[in-house]
This record gives structure tokens, C-alpha cells and sequence, in this order.
């Protein structure tokens, strides 16, 4: 399975969000800076993060971007689905019914195997994003990452955080 850079961007852009204190944002620009990637690229994902109620946009010369709910009460999931979509990863095409010398329907009395157990697998791996709090992630960081990685970051939000 392959996700979209986007993911790994969005997922990024909302734990750098979660550091902030209550009212704070940071800009779009900024975030795409920190991590190399360019604004307009960066945007469409936090927009689709923004329409799924994830974060909370302020617009103006003094606007930018903050988490909406609580880093607690978002999952991987929550952030996965907002840039990928709803739909599964696996999208049965019914190929099985095609090709030369098609059959009727009635050939085909169950569902696909294929698609059955791709679909669990599917559910699998939305159980373990489901259950990855955004939190848990920070909390992780904080506690694993060299000294250095935390304070550049710090510094890079303190230099370009807006009230």
C-alpha cells in the first residue's frame, strides 16, 4: 500500500500544530519551509485538513494555521483520511468477469475472494491508525528524538509563531 507524499506532510504539519499554545498559528509558508516543501503543494493539503474540521484556518497578513480539535481526540486515521479520501485503499474492478469469453453473472455466485481479503486487510490497517493518537505521537517524540531535533524545531516555530 502507498500513500501520498501528502500524507507524510499533513501528519507532520498537524503534530508541529498540536506544540502550539491555545490562540497561537503558524502560516502555511513557514511549515512548508520547515519541511522543504513548497507553499502551494503544502496548501492543498492543509486545506483538505481544514474542510475535514482537523485544523482551523485564520485568514489575513497575520493569519495561518491551528489544530481545531484537541491532539488527544485526532487519530492517524483522521489525518489519512482527510488527504486520501474515504475510500479503501483496494478498489475491486470485477475483473474476474471480464476478458475473453466473459460468463454470466450467475458464474460468479460469491463475492471475490481478492477483495475480501484485501478489504480485512484494509480494516487491519485502519485499526492501527485508528488507535495512533496524534498525542501519542508527540509524546513519543518528545521522548525518543535527540535533544537537537527538538530544539530546532522549537526555535523554528518561536521565530515564525503568530498570535
Amino acid at each position: 500500500m502507498k500513500l501520498g507524499d501528502g500524507v507524510e506532510a499533513a501528519i507532520h504539519c498537524v503534530t508541529a500544530l498540536a506544540t502550539l499554545d491555545e490562540g497561537r498559528v503558524l502560516p502555511a509558508a513557514a511549515m512548508a519551509e520547515f519541511h522543504g516543501l513548497s507553499t502551494s503543494y503544502l496548501l492543498k493539503h492543509l486545506k483538505a485538513l481544514t474542510k475535514a474540521r482537523i485544523l482551523a484556518s485564520v485568514p489575513g497578513p497575520t493569519g495561518g494555521y491551528m489544530l481545531a480539535k484537541a491532539p488527544e481526540d485526532l487519530t492517524l486515521l483522521d489525518v489519512v483520511l482527510a488527504v486520501e479520501g474515504p475510500e479503501p485503499a483496494f478498489r475491486c474492478k470485477e475483473i474476474r468477469r471480464k476478458g475473453p469469453n466473459p460468463l454470466p453473472d450467475d458464474a460468479f455466485p460469491k463475492p471475490c475472494g481478492i477483495n475480501a481479503a484485501m478489504l480485512k486487510a484494509e480494516q487491519a490497517y485502519r485499526k492501527a491508525l485508528r488507535e495512533t493518537l496524534i498525542s501519542d505521537l508527540i509524546h513519543n517524540h518528545n521522548q525518543t528524538s535527540d535533544p537537537r531535533v527538538h530544539a530546532r524545531g522549537c526555535a523554528f516555530v518561536q521565530q515564525h509563531i503568530r498570535p
